[in-house]
């Protein structure tokens, strides 16, 4: 029985916790006393403590064997500074962690024109929230190397789930880009996404970096098109890229200005995962409109 950290108990890590709880030990990092609370309901120990606030660390050091990064960057700034100070209080422990699992995003890659892509692609990743990532990766790949930890990266794309979904958008009715205009988008179901994170945390090679994407390659406005269709929604307006630079925030232009098409053969020929969602087309055959 292992002592497994979880740092980013959010939606994706409970469900790892789900997979994890019957065999190991579970440790959760917890900011507020109802955080905790959550964390105890999942069967999961919490570790109060603040990634933001260097000396709430403390309890964390030694307490694992494995550890599971999903906590995301600050929201600002080029450098993540969460994520140093992580590692700077389990590298004061004698006893390190045997492995570190990283989740990161594909957006590191940035704008690749539709391109496939491997693991092996260089990052150039075009906004600071992928520039803060890309320092997380490094960091952590540093550390690693340093400490004589195995770690490895899962560069992530979209998640979703049947509580995921775009329906909000849907039904407020957001333009989509027209289809000469638009960009292909990768996706993950929340569930997949879990069962690849245990995966790399007990097979994974030191180093390495994995894609945790299914088989999907579809333009985002066939995305939101195929959503709507099977909960009876109206699928997206489609506008052009220059009514769409000129009328939506910034914050969805930048998803609509990256385009690229992730391989994910290394999931399978080295970790052994078997998808449950193929694509998001085999997810949504699960799926019924509600009434």
């Amino acid at each position: 029985m292992a002592n497994i950290l979880i740092i980013g108990c959010g939606d994706v890590g409970l469900r790892c916790a789900r997979l994890l709880a019957p065999r190991h030990r579970l440790y959760g990092l917890a900011r507020t006393p109802q955080s905790a609370q959550r964390l105890r309901e999942a069967g999961i120990t919490p570790v109060r403590g603040d990634l933001d606030d260097h000396a709430s660390l403390a309890r964390l050091s030694g307490v694992a064997d494995w550890v599971l990064h999903f906590a995301p960057p600050p929201a600002c700034g080029e450098h993540d500074m969460r994520t140093r100070k992580l590692l700077s209080i389990l590298g004061k422990s004698r006893i390190l962690p045997r492995r570190l699992v990283y989740i990161s995003t594909s957006g590191v890659y940035g704008d690749c024109a539709g391109a496939l892509i491997d693991e092996t692609r260089p990052p150039r990743p075009q906004n600071a929230r992928a520039r803060r990532r890309l320092d997380a990766e490094q960091q952590v790949r540093r550390w690693g190397r340093r400490n004589g930890v195995a770690v490895s990266i899962l560069r992530v794309p979209g998640i979703y789930a049947a509580e995921r979904l775009p329906i909000e958008r849907l039904q407020h009715g957001t333009p989509a880009l027209r289809a000469e205009d638009d960009v292909f988008t990768n996706h993950i179901h929340a569930d997949d996404l879990a069962q690849i994170a245990i995966y790399a945390l007990f097979h994974a090679r030191a180093g390495r970096i994995y894609h945790a994407s299914d088989d999907s390659r579809m333009n985002m406005g066939d995305y939101f098109a195929r959503v709507a269709a099977t909960f009876g929604l109206p699928a997206p307006p489609r506008i052009t890229r220059a009514e769409a630079e000129a009328t939506l925030p910034a914050p969805l232009l930048s998803f609509m200005r990256e385009s690229r098409r992730l391989l994910n053969q290394r999931i399978r020929s080295e970790l052994g995962v078997r998808l449950l969602y193929a694509d998001v087309d085999a997810f949504l055959k699960t799926q019924r409109p509600a009434g």
